[in-house]
């Protein structure tokens, strides 16, 4: 993934721009990735709810699935280590993006 992969990203959802935000998706245009859609047509959808309930894990209300808290425990460092790990390779490409940018 390179910087220039985020700038479609980044024009459309920079918090600067927030009210002024244009579709980048249209008829003519059905690879963007952008699409507003108004309040009528969101709410005559079925199941039109922003509630996120159906991403609940399941595990979580049997007591009994639940792993140990030190599995639970060890299971978070790894992924916040990785996801670390993540961050220092976009920050290094970043940083020879910027330096070759000026």
């Amino acid at each position: 993934m390179k910087r220039e992969d985020l700038d479609e990203f980044m024009a459309c959802y920079s918090p600067a721009n927030r009210h002024v935000r244009t579709p980048t998706w249209s008829a003519d245009k059905p690879d963007g990735r952008r699409r507003m859609y108004g309040y009528e047509e969101l709410i005559a959808r079925d199941k039109a709810s922003l509630d996120i309930f159906w991403l609940r894990d399941e595990t979580l209300a049997d007591r009994d699935k639940l792993l140990p808290p030190d599995v639970i425990a060890q299971e978070i460092v790894d992924d916040l280590e990785a996801a670390l790990e993540q961050f220092r390779l976009i920050a290094g490409d970043v940083g020879r993006y910027d330096a070759a940018t000026g």
